[in-house]
C-alpha cells in the first residue's frame, strides 16, 4: 500500500531583522487572553477549523473533537507554555450579539530564545478579513514581551495562503520534511534544506 505522506516546511522568524505591524484585528472583533477555564473554547475553534481541511488529514488528532482537547489540554500542560502567545479572536459587532469564537493561537518558549507557533485555527467563515495575520501579530508580540529572539512555526507546503502570509511577516523557509498521514510522524530521512523555489514561493502564482 503506497504511503500518502505530506511536504511541511518549517519556518523562522529573527525578530532582531524584523519590522512588524500591530496586531489590528478588524471592526467587530475583540481578543481573549489566556485562561485555563477557556481551554475547552479553543479546543472547539481548533477543531472547526481543521476539521474539513488538509491540515486535519496530516493531523487526525484535529479532525477530532476530542483529539483537540488533548492537545490543548497537552500545550497547556508544557513547562515553557507562553500564555502571552496564547489568544482567541471572537466575533461579536454588538454587545447584544452572542459573542462567535472565530480564532485561536497557542505558543510555546523554547531553548535558544525561541517561541514556537502552534495550530494557527481559522474557522472557514471568518477567513479572508485578517483575522489569520492578525492573531500570528499577536503571538508574536507576546514571544517579544518575552524577550525571544526567534519565533518558528510549521506548515502544510500546499497550504500556499499560510505559507505567503508568513512570508509577508518575515518568516523564511528554512526546513523542508514529509510527515505521515497516518499519525503525522516525521517520515525519516526526508528532512532538507530548502530549494531556491520554495525558498522564493512567496513570488509564485
Amino acid at each position: 500500500m503506497a504511503q500518502h505522506r505530506y511536504k511541511r516546511f518549517r519556518m523562522e522568524l529573527d525578530f532582531r531583522f524584523a519590522e512588524l505591524p500591530a496586531s489590528v484585528l478588524p471592526d467587530g472583533y475583540h481578543w481573549l487572553a489566556w485562561r485555563p477555564m477557556l481551554s475547552e473554547r479553543h479546543a472547539q475553534i481548533k477543531w472547526r477549523s481543521f476539521r474539513g481541511d488538509l491540515d486535519g488529514k496530516v493531523f487526525t488528532c484535529l479532525s477530532e473533537i476530542e483529539g483537540c482537547r488533548r492537545l490543548i489540554s497537552d500545550i497547556g500542560r508544557q513547562p515553557m507554555f507562553c500564555p502571552e502567545a496564547t489568544w482567541l479572536a471572537v466575533f461579536q459587532p454588538e454587545p447584544s450579539w452572542p459573542a462567535d469564537d472565530c480564532g485561536t493561537i497557542q505558543g510555546i518558549s523554547r531553548s535558544g530564545g525561541v517561541g514556537s507557533i502552534q495550530n494557527v485555527g481559522i474557522v472557514p467563515e471568518h477567513r479572508g478579513n485578517g483575522v489569520g495575520k492578525a492573531i500570528v501579530l499577536r503571538s508574536l508580540e507576546g514571544f517579544q514581551q518575552q524577550g525571544l529572539t526567534f519565533a518558528s512555526l510549521e506548515v502544510t507546503a500546499l497550504n500556499r495562503v499560510a505559507v505567503r502570509l508568513y512570508q509577508t511577516l518575515g518568516f523564511r523557509i528554512t526546513r523542508v520534511l514529509y510527515r505521515d498521514a497516518d499519525g503525522g510522524k516525521v517520515i525519516r530521512g526526508t528532512e532538507r534544506a530548502p530549494l531556491q523555489g520554495e525558498r522564493e514561493l512567496i513570488s509564485t502564482s
